[in-house]
């Protein structure tokens, strides 16, 4: 059996603590430099109060104009709500210091339309260094949603916030409402926090993720509410090196490494430690997931810490057969490897009799799972397991038992 190497070893008394000087970094950068920060409000750039007007203009003078400083600067949105249309901030223009601090809301168009086919309708590419932080984003994804329960001629729809190919970004004490897609995607970007954010949206709402990271290292997303109609938070390919600490989940289908085997060669998934989760009424807890199909991808030392269950229906899942719907199912075995799995602290209730379910790959065993104090239970009574595929060890209290000697 492998070892788990020094980074996916249980949690050091110090990383918790590294984790809280990251946060106070990040903050007394933002106080000490908002005091010497240019101050550009949209309003004086054109914007409108209202939400009757377009207002995408005067945010893409604002940004011009925070590019072409070589100070901190902050584009301030006061109180009042204002209709924006799709806009791409691209990045490049040499001032690594640009914050956009909200106090009113930016709302999206009523016709879906206008998002539906552009992919996000806030995009950040290739900046570095920019702050988001409080108000409210509305992308008015009810009307959409309806047109995909009831059509099949419907946009895909639009993410809210997209930041690709970023670095040294800061997303905090933001709600998102009602996204047509994703409501927050980090993809391509280093060292990124996410800090008190409230997500919302139905739980009918189709592949409105919360929080989607793929392709990106050393990002750490704490104190947030998450309700919404798919993942809270999902992890796809190429990610490395996250912290997930002190979230609530529900309703949603919990937070998910996946799905991955996309793609034939596809990037892992490395060191991913989840801490001090809530799941509420959830339709998962902790989730992997692929599709089964050939891949050279993988999930390799990752930790989940201290959760609490209550009523959610696969509490601790690995599916390495997924295929929603049972449709267009691969029907092969999957080939993402996945080991040194650590859940510990797991409690709560399951709404089904199994609580415990690892379904790995027949061609790919899951190897190194790790079991410790895990106490879940069903209706009052115990839960089962269901185990397949899957070699490991069940340390302490282990209640489900059976997957493991």
């Amino acid at each position: 059996m492998a070892k788990f190497s020094n980074h996916s070893s249980l949690p050091s008394p110090f990383q918790p603590f590294i984790v809280i000087l990251v946060i106070v970094f990040f903050l007394f950068h933002t106080i000490t430099t908002s005091y010497s920060a240019t101050l550009l409000n949209v309003l004086d750039f054109g914007a409108i109060r209202g939400g009757g007007r377009d207002s995408s203009p005067a945010f893409r003078r604002a940004w011009a104009k925070a590019c072409m400083s070589s100070e901190s600067t902050i584009v301030y949105v006061p109180k009042g709500r204002f209709l924006v249309r799709p806009i791409e901030f691209h990045g490049g223009c040499g001032n690594n210091d640009i914050s956009f601090h909200i106090d009113g809301a930016l709302v999206a168009p009523s016709d879906y339309r206008i998002l539906g086919d552009v992919g996000s309708w806030l995009s950040f590419d290739g900046v570095d260094g920019v702050t988001l932080s409080g108000g409210v984003l509305d992308a008015n994804g009810a009307a959409l949603w309806d047109c995909k329960a009831s059509a099949d001629h419907c946009p895909v729809g639009a993410m809210t916030l997209n930041f690709r190919n970023s670095n040294n970004i800061r997303i905090r004490g933001m709600m998102s409402k009602n996204s047509q897609l994703f409501h927050i995607l980090i993809d391509g970007c280093k060292n990124v926090l996410v800090e008190g954010v409230n997500i919302v949206a139905p739980s009918h709402s189709p592949n409105t993720d919360g929080i989607h990271v793929e392709t990106s290292t050393h990002v750490t997303i704490v104190n947030s509410i998450i309700q919404t109609g798919d993942d809270c938070i999902s992890i796809g390919p190429g990610s490395r090196n996250l912290w997930i600490q002190r979230i609530r989940c529900g309703p949603g289908h919990g937070i998910s490494i996946g799905s991955l085997a996309h793609n034939k060669n596809e990037p892992g998934v490395r060191n991913v430690t989840v801490s001090n989760a809530i799941f509420s009424g959830t339709q998962n807890g902790l989730r992997i997931k692929s599709w089964a199909r050939p891949s050279s991808g993988f999930v390799y030392g990752v930790q989940f810490l201290g959760a609490t269950m209550h009523n959610v229906q696969n509490p601790i899942l690995i599916d390495q057969h997924y295929c929603p719907h049972n449709l267009n199912c691969p029907g092969q075995e999957s080939g993402i490897k996945i080991s040194n799995i650590i859940y510990k602290d797991i409690v709560g209730t399951s709404a089904t009799p199994i609580a415990i379910k690892f379904d790995c790959s027949s061609r790919n065993p899951c190897n190194g799972i790790r079991l410790e104090d895990v106490r879940l239970t069903y209706q009052n009574e115990e839960a089962k397991s269901s185990c397949e595929y899957a070699n490991g060890k069940a340390l302490g209290l282990v209640q489900p038992n059976g997957c493991f000697s």
